[in-house]
């Protein structure tokens, strides 16, 4: 069972910053998605997929992937580079 560790990211449609200080742990699909005859929704047998455990650090969901023996990977946030100007520089 393999697991991905990231940091929760800001939303896009709002302006705020709530919880992207926390750290997901989610796990992979481990069988494909297909199509249901009847209906044509996509889905799987695979339940582990839509489970999200939430932890304040990646230190502590490093911890529980380790104490459960889930092989986790670490993916770090990248550098979010904000480009400061004034609504004076439109008009030089």
């Amino acid at each position: 069972m393999a697991a991905r560790i990231y940091q929760r990211p800001k939303n896009a449609m709002q302006s705020g910053k709530a919880r992207i200080d926390e750290w997901v742990l989610e796990f992979e699909q481990s069988e494909a998605r297909h199509a249901d005859p009847l209906m044509g929704w996509t889905g799987s047998g695979d339940t582990q997929a839509q489970v999200q455990l939430n932890f304040a650090s990646s230190e502590e969901a490093k911890a529980y992937a380790d104490r459960h023996g889930i092989a986790a990977r670490v993916h770090t946030t990248p550098v979010r580079n904000l480009k400061l100007q004034a609504y004076a520089d439109n008009f030089n």
